[in-house]
């Protein structure tokens, strides 16, 4: 009898295999939005104590929330995006594509996406944030990122 570990399926060593569906599409989304210049993080806390799916920050300083709805189930349990409106400059809603658009509201932005890439089919109004909220959040934004770059190399670091 050997001491191995048995040999893992397919499933076992794709990293997407154990990753949520709207992680999955949140990846996507962040992949796409690199593409286009910006830097993202997935999963920010906001000071409201709500936490959206994808923060990203562009070269000019704007902030864009990106809230990912993986089915039309989840869409409909999850009502809480206009509290997300005064932490952002631009907001879009990303879904997969085959999901049911007539339901989302028109205001803001539109993303079609997947596992791996996604599309901006509308644009977000951009409403600009004040720059005591611009200068949290941003601040937030980089305290987040270095801390999660620092607990990726050696947790022990991170607070």
């Amino acid at each position: 009898m050997s001491d191995l570990p048995p040999d893992p399926g397919p499933q076992d060593t794709d990293p997407l295999a154990a990753l949520a569906p709207g992680h999955r599409l949140a990846r996507g989304v962040a992949r796409s939005f690199t593409d286009l210049g910006w830097s993202c993080l997935f999963e920010v806390s906001l000071k409201s104590g709500r936490r959206v799916d994808v923060m990203a920050l562009d070269d000019k300083g704007r902030i864009a929330v990106v809230e990912v709805k993986s089915s039309l189930a989840d869409y409909r349990s999850d009502q809480k995006w206009q509290e997300y409106l005064e932490f952002c400059d631009l907001f879009y809603f990303a879904v997969p594509e085959g999901f049911p658009r007539e339901v989302l509201p028109e205001e803001p932005g539109l993303i079609i996406t997947d596992n791996f890439q996604a599309a901006i089919l509308r644009e977000s109004p951009v409403i600009p944030l004040a720059a005591a909220r611009r200068k949290a959040l941003t601040l937030r934004f980089a305290r987040l990122a270095g801390n999660r770059l620092l607990q990726a190399i050696d947790p022990r670091l991170a607070p």
